[in-house]
């Protein structure tokens, strides 16, 4: 069994590889200084991260200067943030590989079946989800694709991480992540699990030597054991070819480093050249690989709302709690007067007149302030597209079913852009996934499958299919070697219910016409080229051999 290719989980050890290699003392104390100057232009994107979990979270009366005292949070913003992700929910992505050569249509058609189960044995649905809710507090989600060396018995297999904004650092300007000289991953590890995993580092850690922005939380975290474990990826031009670097360091130590590594010295740590982060930004910023989310469109609303809406709440508790005056030559007692459990009073004094005692009378909030606040909640929800008829509700006197869906259909333009951003982003993780199947497939690897019939099948695979290929010779004349290339395709894997009872509706409207009929198959297939439907190419393909539908 060909050796296990290394990962930035877990690397043989700098003094194993050898002392002489082109990364060292100086090379890492010089990368230690670019990532802190990574970091020091990363500085207002990481205050905004933190302030805005703190509005998620409905705690940003905290994060507001100048406003003390008790304050009620509303969660229209919190409302908006939880439909929006449902949608993205609902339109969890499936991939089809598509050959771009008739020679490689087996290979794509096999990639279609084992890329599910990849991103299903790493928990795939759960860091989709995660990075859904990142990406619509921060703006930004970003994926990790690596490859593990320990993951399936040591034999080695790709691995899927959702990663933290806070913990990722690049050049600063860079709109694009793969055109900045270096990329850092900077994660907080325990001591103890560091000396364990590498013996070297025994009497080198203390506290951390890069400090890296964290949440507000709920529990006390302490990080005084703890030491900054940082990733470096970079990527050096030779002979013309861009290949992209690893190494790892830990208080100023270097842990790995590939150009040490006679293995990756010259191809790259990985062949594909790219760095193993995938950006998934919500609304684009220009300057920066990162955008702004949905909470920093919404956060001013949703303070003018809990401004006004605190002040309703503040007059209307004061005018169902009656204060008085009391005349202080008068004789009346007060803590009778307070206790509205006894039914009598005792005052002093032979007349008591209407100023011995008198009622604090409150003005009530003119109606037009309710309105402004109604108008301010219609704000929130217009501007985040997150209007009734989106949620199932309506207004206005809509009774209507067609209408009804028409209003839902045009009302989710704005969450079709916005799955269709997270779908690129998929488009590229997938990518990614292939080519490391390429590299590191070696060894074949089982999956199990739905066949064509829907039963289950087991198959073994390996890179072999789609390894650079010989193309051998003609008339005397070297072909050279040619790299399978397929294109990624995604489409919504879960239709949403009212799609499906659609689907179905239109299946029964085209029955009761008579278009599954053999005899009218030519005016059925006419009619078939004129509609836009799932499924509709197969039904095609039905109707144009002749198969009875009925």
């Amino acid at each position: 069994m060909k050796e296990n290719k290394k990962t930035y989980e877990k690397v043989k050890p700098a003094e194993t590889i050898g002392t002489k290699g082109v990364i060292g003392q100086e090379e890492t104390e010089k990368a230690i200084s670019i990532l802190k100057k990574y970091k020091e232009g990363k500085t207002a994107l990481e205050n905004r991260i933190v302030d805005n979990e703190q509005w998620f979270k409905l705690r940003h009366w905290e994060q507001l200067r100048g406003d003390k005292g008790d304050k009620n949070a509303s969660a229209w913003l919190f409302n908006s943030i939880a439909n929006k992700h449902a949608d993205a929910m609902d339109n969890y992505p499936e991939v089809t590989c598509l050959p771009r050569e008739v020679s490689d249509e087996k290979a794509a058609t096999v990639l279609s079946q084992i890329l599910p189960v990849i991103f299903e044995r790493n928990g795939f649905e759960k860091i989709y989800s995660d990075a859904w809710w990142y990406k619509l507090k921060a703006g930004t989600a970003v994926y990790g694709i690596f490859w593990n060396p320990l993951k399936n018995n040591g034999l080695g297999d790709i691995e899927i991480k959702q990663v933290d904004v806070l913990n990722l650092f690049w050049e600063p300007g860079v709109k694009d992540i793969q055109k900045s000289k270096n990329i850092f991953h900077v994660e907080l590890m325990d001591n103890d699990a560091l000396v364990s995993l590498y013996p070297q580092l025994s009497g080198k850690l203390g506290s951390s030597t890069v400090e890296i922005a964290h949440y507000v939380f709920d529990d006390s975290v302490d990080t005084s054991e703890k030491s900054a474990v940082i990733d470096r990826y970079y990527k050096v031009i030779r002979n013309g070819v861009e290949t992209v670097h690893y190494c790892k360091i830990c208080n100023n130590e270097l842990l790995y480093a590939s150009e040490n590594d006679p293995e990756y010295s010259e191809r790259g740590f990985y062949d594909h050249g790219q760095y193993p982060f995938v950006f998934d930004s919500l609304f684009v910023e220009e300057g920066t690989p990162c955008g702004f989310g949905y909470i920093d469109i919404m956060k001013d609303a949703q303070k003018q709302i809990d401004l006004l809406g605190n002040a309703l709440v503040k007059n209307a508790t004061m005018a169902t709690n009656p204060r008085y005056f009391i005349n202080s030559s008068g004789a009346v007692n007060e803590e009778e007067f307070a206790d509205w459990s006894n039914n009598f009073v005792h005052v002093s004094g032979s007349n008591l007149g209407e100023d011995s005692i008198r009622e604090i009378r409150m003005s009530g909030i003119p109606e037009i302030y309710l309105g402004i606040l109604n108008s301010k909640i219609d704000e929130l929800k217009e501007t985040s597209g997150n209007r009734d008829f989106s949620q199932g509700g309506v207004s206005s006197g809509v009774t209507a079913a067609s209408a009804i869906a028409a209003l839902q259909e045009a009302g989710s333009k704005l969450t079709r852009d916005m799955v269709k951003g997270g779908y690129r982003a998929f488009s590229e993780l997938n990518s990614l996934a292939v080519e490391l199947i390429r590299q590191f497939y070696d060894e074949p690897r089982f999956f199990r499958i739905l066949g064509d019939n829907g039963q289950q099948e087991f198959i073994s695979y390996d890179n072999s299919q789609i390894r650079l290929k010989n193309q051998g010779s003609t008339f005397g004349i070297e072909m050279g070697s040619r790299k399978p290339v397929f294109d990624i395709k995604v489409s919504a894997q879960k239709a949403s219910p009212f799609t499906k009872i659609s689907q179905n509706e239109l299946a029964l409207q085209l029955y009761n016409a008579g278009m599954f009929n053999p005899e009218f198959r030519q005016q059925a297939l006419l009619a078939i080229s004129m509609m836009d439907f799932e499924g509709k190419s197969a039904l095609a393909a039905k109707l144009s051999s002749g198969v009875s539908m009925i």
